[in-house]
């Protein structure tokens, strides 16, 4: 109840700053200076960015990002009033920037928010008639209702902004420094411990926080933060192993190491929340220690032999140190800092040293294939829009504008959220141009009657709208366009008719198109997106255990988000020392099917048998498998290493990779995978410096079996949301 009445506070207090804005530039531009084009324009910024974009972040963030929006609304709407001039120009026009602006929603969610509210405006612009003459009226009441919306979102009862997302990492590195501080303790082993680092993992998914809080964009600080906190999560994992079993006594190697985990996690914790940046430099000098404790312990392990336990734990521990330099590194770039990555794996932090520019055009030569569901999305929504513009110019229907309107509004990821939508849309339309014609035969041509309910008219469709669904958003925003285009020129109850019509042939056209256009959604892409990525980790698993006891290659690589086949088995590098094309592979897969899941989660839930699938810990599985590629070969291989241990590791990772091609079919039964451990008789004959990078590899070969296995029901935190619109649900990617 709590919630709800919350919920419907802030929307009403939102839809009071949209009506503001939109009486505040509509009235003064149509009753004081008689400039009717203007007031249309002052009237449906506000709706455009505040009612039709769902815009992330606070008041302030919000205002923000409609005064960076305004500008690029204006290139649309000289560009529409200069097309125009003919229908199939218009046409031809509707269609790149519908593609554009649908796609650029990989690019981040702030991008996926407006791009919505800047069709609307290429929309309005490109319809008949066509008048270049009345382009800086429609310029300046562009600007006027932008300038009204950004300051009424500002300044009256702006939002309490909400916790940014490193704020969440601080304070799970927080936990986490608890933990490492207990274990060096020797408090033996302690089931709440692990389950509270288990609850602060799970509150690190992307799917706890508000769209405009996740760190889904293109640049390095989102990047880095994304990093950070799927490093803190895997952080976490590693501790409530070690908390959940009792320390091994005298191991002062890594009692040593875990202090200076701990340490790492406080310094980076207190960092994030900081929030400094800084022009160069690094921003966590401090932790560099962890680094050369790290290197320290990797000699400590090479000297006097230690039992199998102690060996298996002091594996642990220095996963839990890469992940712990893994957050700290991307924290700092995150912050800001210029790390120069000493003694760190540079294709894990690719985007370091990549400008902006190059990083958003990784991003979208990435998702430039049809496999994409931001590609998908993008061309379905340009598909749609054109379609709509040509019905609405050949059959010359009044205010035509709304037919692509409901196409924009009304489109789902899914045919079947698209039916939903329109029947509602389609009641709701009806209901609202049977009340519009009413109230157009009760009031007649009065204007002053129009005017003074149109701010109460907003008032209502703006709170009640969002929280109805499509029905109310449709019936109450056909009563607002009734009374505001009833000011503008005499009408007639033959507009709530034209309402009406307009609304059901741009259903229409975006059911078709729905239909047509992958009407599965992300349920369709997600299994191939998933089997997929585990494809192209299978080959990785065999060549990583053969780089570490073969030496052929250093096991890095991985330089964007898009790669090509895989050649070379058996090596995590090319001959010539550049890039691994199977870790970028990879890494590839890995993006597409990080956005294929988070539009999954967007839509409605499906058949109980899919949604127990795990899918999320698929792409921990990829994620992993990166990590071991980039950290486990560290050495030029195992010279000396007997023959039977490089069967043993052979064959353990053959397992993992076999098992991981037959999660790829996704079986009903599921997998059930256990590697082998390495035998007590061969781990004997093999030489201590080499028991431990042994060691290692039978650590991580066994968290990816138990990736493998994991197929728990979704968490009960994590529900999908309800619906949303085709054009930006995909930038609201819910990473690991």
């Amino acid at each position: 109840m709590a919630e709800g009445l919350s919920a419907m506070a802030r929307t009403g207090r939102h839809a009071a700053h949209v009506t503001a804005a939109t009486a505040a530039g509509f009235y003064p531009a149509l009753h004081l200076l008689d400039r009717p084009v203007a007031g249309i324009y002052a009237l449906f910024a506000p709706i455009a960015f505040g009612i039709l974009s769902p815009l992330p972040g606070a008041g302030r963030e919000r205002a923000a990002t409609v005064l960076r929006a305004v500008p690029a609304a204006a290139v649309l709407v000289v560009l529409g009033t200069v097309l125009a001039v003919g229908t199939w120009p218009a046409v031809a026009g509707m269609l790149a920037v519908g593609f554009a602006l649908a796609f650029g929603s990989a690019c981040g969610p702030r991008i996926a928010g407006a791009a919505p509210g800047l069709q609307l405006f290429y929309i309005l612009a490109c319809f008949p008639p066509y008048e270049p003459g009345t382009l800086p009226q429609r310029l300046v009441g562009l600007a006027v209702g932008g300038a009204f919306l950004a300051l009424a979102e500002a300044v009256l009862s702006p939002d309490a902004p909400e916790p940014p997302y490193r704020t969440r990492i601080a304070d799970a590195l927080d936990l986490a420094a608890r933990a490492a501080s207990g274990v060096v303790r020797g408090e033996g082993p302690d089931p709440g411990t692990a389950a509270r680092l288990g609850a602060a993992g799970r509150e690190l998914r992307l799917s706890r926080l508000p769209a405009g809080a996740r760190p889904t964009g293109a640049g390095r600080t989102d990047r880095a933060l994304a990093q950070a906190g799927a490093a803190t999560r895997r952080l976490l994992d590693q501790l409530a192993l070690l908390a959940g079993h009792a320390p091994a006594p005298g191991d002062t190697a890594s009692a040593e190491l875990l202090r200076g985990i701990a340490a790492s996690c406080a310094e980076t914790a207190a960092a994030l929340r900081r929030g400094r940046r800084r022009r160069a430099g690094r921003v966590l000098a401090g932790p560099q220690l962890l680094e050369e404790l790290v290197a320290d312990f990797l000699k400590s392990r090479a000297g006097a032999p230690a039992p199998r336990a102690v060996l298996l734990r002091r594996s642990t521990v220095l996963t839990a140190a890469v992940s712990a330099v893994t957050v700290r590194t991307a924290a700092s770039l995150a912050l800001g800092g210029r790390e120069r990555l000493y003694g760190l794996p540079r294709e894990q932090f690719w985007y370091a040293a990549e400008g902006p520019a190059r990083l958003t055009a990784v991003r979208i030569r990435g998702n430039l294939t049809r496999r994409s569901v931001v590609f998908q999305n993008a061309l379905r929504t340009a598909l749609g829009l054109a379609l709509a513009r040509l019905v609405a110019g050949s059959l010359d229907l009044s205010h035509g504008f709304w037919v692509l309107l409901a196409v924009l509004t009304l489109g789902r990821t899914t045919a079947g959220a698209t039916w939903s939508a329109v029947r509602a849309a389609a009641a709701g339309t009806l209901a609202g141009a049977f009340a519009a014609g009413l109230l157009i035969v009760g009031a007649g041509g009065s204007s002053a009657v129009y005017a003074a309910l149109l701010v109460p008219m907003m008032l209502v469709a703006f709170t009640l709208g969002p929280l109805g669904g499509p029905a109310w958003g449709q019936g109450l925003f056909t009563l607002v366009v009734a009374t505001a285009f009833a000011q503008i020129a005499p009408v007639t109850w033959r507009l709530a008719e034209a309402r009406l019509v307009d609304v059901l042939t741009g259903s229409a056209i975006g059911l078709l198109c729905g239909l047509l256009a992958w009407p599965a959604g992300a349920r369709a892409e997600i299994r191939y997106a998933m089997s997929g990525l585990l494809r192209a980790a299978a080959p990785l698993v065999r060549a990583t255990a053969t780089a570490v006891t073969e030496g052929a290659g250093s096991g890095k690589g991985g330089a964007g988000e898009n790669g090509t086949a895989r050649s070379g088995a058996g090596k995590c590098t090319a001959p010539d020392g550049s890039p691994s094309p199977g870790v970028r592979l990879t890494l590839h897969r890995l993006r597409i099917a990080e956005a294929a899941y988070a539009q999954y989660r967007t839509e409605p839930a499906p058949d109980a048998a899919e949604a127990a699938r795990d899918w999320l810990t698929v792409l921990d599985h990829g994620s992993r498998t990166l990590v071991g590629a980039y950290w486990l070969p560290r050495t030029d291989g195992m010279p000396g290493l007997p023959p039977e241990a490089r069967r043993w590791a052979r064959e353990a990772a053959e397992e993992v990779a076999a098992a991981t091609v037959r999660a790829a079919g996704f079986l009903p039964d599921g997998v059930r995978v256990r590697p082998a451990p390495l035998p007590p008789e061969v781990a004997e004959r093999v030489p201590a410096p080499l028991l431990a990078p042994l060691t290692d590899v039978e650590v991580w070969l066994r968290a990816l079996a138990r990736d493998l296995e994991a197929g728990s029901p979704p968490e009960p935190g994590d529900q999908p949301a309800r619906y949303t619109t085709a054009s930006h649900s995909s930038a609201s990617a819910d990473l690991a």
